[in-house]
């Protein structure tokens, strides 16, 4: 049985009581880890509450609550709402289960759209000029180097590629020592969309593959100042130097890749590799801008 990985959001709804007060919603997913998994298999929980119970021992109760109800327990909980970390922190540590902020929270992005498209402004009391976007922003960040002991040298290498999103049907298939990934069935993506990437061959592929997988991945995107560079951004609010486009043609590459992200709903990945190797992967990612 693999690993299995919540996420999580607790925060007001645009929907108003008998006293205007909004109402507190929980909802927990589970975590899509693999292409091949279908959407409508994934665990889904969800709990009103009124402003009175917004505390962490509600909020335990919930995810007791919901651990009785899964099919499996999660081993982790992620949850992307910086606000309510100290509250989410507390319940999540008194039910038992280590959490983490992150922006690898796509199923419950995907989740609390829909229902902030059709399921809020059908229960009684919503205020629909109270309705905000799910899309949380993040304070910029400048993004600092990898650690020394996974940064490459000058035998490093990086290439940006496409691959059409019907090549991932066989991602199961590869040699993959770190990553995760996700349906894209889920985002609705046809098998020719072209899936944009960024692959590093590093001597270190698999010290650095491992380092990344102890952090939340979110998504990489291109920063043009104070010099072009393409981020990897983890965990909340973390940003890490990958690259540096240093050129015109790299500059050029990278206003590319950017491009081709929007024409395949954000989705890209993120290789790592060995330059010995030309079909092992020591890291791979499937990843998802906001």
């Amino acid at each position: 049985m693999g690993k299995t990985i919540w996420e999580l959001d607790f925060y007001s709804r645009p929907i108003f009581d008998e006293n205007r007060k909004k109402r507190w919603e929980v909802l927990i997913c589970e975590s899509p880890m693999d292409v091949t998994q279908a959407p409508d298999t994934l665990f889904r929980f969800s709990r009103f509450t009124d402003n009175q119970s917004v505390n962490s021992a509600w909020l335990k109760g919930a995810i007791q609550e919901a651990i009785a109800q899964a099919p499996n327990p999660p081993q982790r909980i992620r949850f992307f709402r910086r606000q309510m970390n100290n509250m989410i922190l507390k319940a999540c540590e008194d039910a038992g289960i280590p959490a983490a902020p992150s922006r690898r929270t796509y199923a419950l992005t995907q989740w609390l759209d829909e229902r902030t498209k059709s399921v809020y402004p059908q229960e009684e009391g919503y205020d629909e000029s109270a309705a905000k976007t799910s899309t949380v922003q993040y304070p910029a960040m400048n993004a600092i180097a990898l650690p020394d002991a996974v940064r490459g040298d000058k035998a490093d290498r990086w290439a940006i590629v496409s691959l059409p999103a019907g090549d991932f049907a066989e991602l199961p298939d590869w040699e993959i020592a770190f990553g995760e990934s996700f349906p894209l069935t889920m985002l609705g993506i046809d098998d020719q969309t072209p899936i944009p990437g960024l692959i590093i061959f590093s001597p270190r592929a698999t010290p650095l593959a491992g380092w990344m997988s102890g952090l939340e991945l979110g998504y990489l995107h291109l920063e043009t100042k104070p010099v072009p560079r393409l981020w990897l951004e983890t965990g909340a609010s973390d940003s890490w130097i990958l690259v540096d486009l240093k050129t015109p043609d790299t500059l050029k590459e990278g206003q590319e890749f950017e491009a081709a992200l929007a024409r395949a709903h954000g989705v890209h990945f993120l290789a790592i590799q060995s330059p010995q190797e030309s079909e092992a992967f020591a890291g791979f990612w499937l990843l998802k801008t906001p």
